[in-house]
């Protein structure tokens, strides 16, 4: 996460202190151990990566700050690990392949509970979100299109209170108002 994202995150977390927290893109503990460092001893962060190489830097760095029993490092694809995910999260931090948001979404929604919040990072794409599909560079079009298609379910879900925020890469944050959310995902391929 840039800079003023890392300090976003520590200003929302130490606003809604969230008890369980989900980060979905680990990569080397970054932001795990920035949210697992803000004092909180009801914290507990589960976070999921699939690189190994990645995975190995991550659990160094959670050893190296002493975080190993407030962050759980769940490995492999979240694509596959959460369908099966049936806990619930305060907190869900969306920093993965930025292809895929719209795909993680409903286990996103599903695994938050009401009141909770859902903040995914990146979406603006380096601006391409912005710009019309044949601006954009042919090899981002697809993450384009897939990117667009998230913020406008997010925007338009009922049931979630959102806002883009401009802020390093933007930040889309969502707040879940009610159990069942009604999301359209249906043009998505």
């Amino acid at each position: 996460v840039g800079k003023a994202t890392a300090k976003f995150l520590v200003t929302i977390i130490r606003a809604i202190k969230p008890a369980e927290r989900l980060e979905i893109g680990c990569c080397i503990g970054f932001s795990s151990i920035l949210m697992a460092s803000l004092k909180d001893p009801r914290c507990h962060i589960t976070t999921i990566d699939r690189y190994p190489i990645m995975i190995r830097e991550a659990k160094a760095n959670f050893k190296k700050f002493g975080l190993e029993d407030k962050i759980t490092l769940l490995e492999g694809d979240a694509g596959k690990i959460l369908p099966d995910m049936d806990r619930k999260f305060d907190f869900i931090f969306l920093d993965a392949a930025k292809g895929q948001y719209l795909h993680f979404l409903p286990h996103c929604i599903r695994m938050l509970n009401t009141g909770g919040v859902l903040l995914a990072d990146d979406a603006m794409q380096n601006g391409y979100v912005a710009m019309d599909r044949y601006s954009v560079p042919r090899r981002h079009r697809t993450t384009h299109r897939r990117m667009r298609e998230f913020i406008y379910a997010v925007t338009h879900a009922r049931g979630l209170e959102s806002c883009i925020i401009p802020c390093d890469n933007g930040l889309v944050m969502c707040t879940k108002t009610i159990d069942k959310v009604e999301i359209n995902i249906s043009g998505f391929d």
